[in-house]
């Protein structure tokens, strides 16, 4: 990972219980980028033994938040995506690689692919596609990615007297 956006990235991604409590791990990002995986046990199978299409869903959406967040500079949420499984996720590993495809100031349309991993041997076993939108309003304890300052302060102040600048929270993804 890049050292400023990895930690960055990493940081937020260890502040999720819900990634903690599935295992999950983020193995990569880069501006507009992200890779998450999870090792298959049997907790995460459904009763024919492949990962449960819950789990492989979580992966796509939360690549495709880290993916958007990353491209926008900042705290994300997914406003919609879309999931096709293509087969039956079965192997040692299930891993999303997600992107940001196209970015606007407010969002980001990103795609992920999720993989089932056997040894050196992909397979691919779902897409996805989503709208990942920048968190607005004051969230505590928010950070801002590395990089991104002079972005989210270019603009502010509109509707304000010259000389006041808008509050505005830092973000992340």
């Amino acid at each position: 990972m890049t050292t400023d956006i990895g930690a960055f990235a990493q940081g937020i991604f260890d502040a999720q219980p819900f990634s903690r409590f599935l295992g999950a791990e983020l193995t990569g990002v880069g501006p507009g980028s992200a890779e998450i995986r999870i090792r298959n046990r049997p907790e995460i199978q459904q009763q024919h033994g492949f990962v449960h299409g819950g789990v492989l869903s979580y992966l796509a959406d939360n690549a495709l938040t880290f993916a958007g967040g990353l491209a926008l500079g900042g705290d994300a949420l997914t406003a919609e995506y879309k999931i096709n499984y293509a087969r039956p996720a079965v192997g040692e590993f299930v891993l999303a690689r997600a992107k940001a495809l196209v970015t606007t100031r407010r969002q980001a349309v990103c795609q992920c692919e999720v993989y089932a991993l056997q040894g050196e041997t992909e397979r691919l076993v779902a897409v996805a596609q989503g709208t990942i939108v920048a968190a607005g309003g004051e969230q505590p304890s928010r950070t801002q990615a590395p990089g991104q300052e002079e972005a989210q302060t270019q603009g502010q102040g509109r509707g304000q007297e010259q000389g006041q600048a808008q509050a505005q929270a830092p973000t992340r993804p």
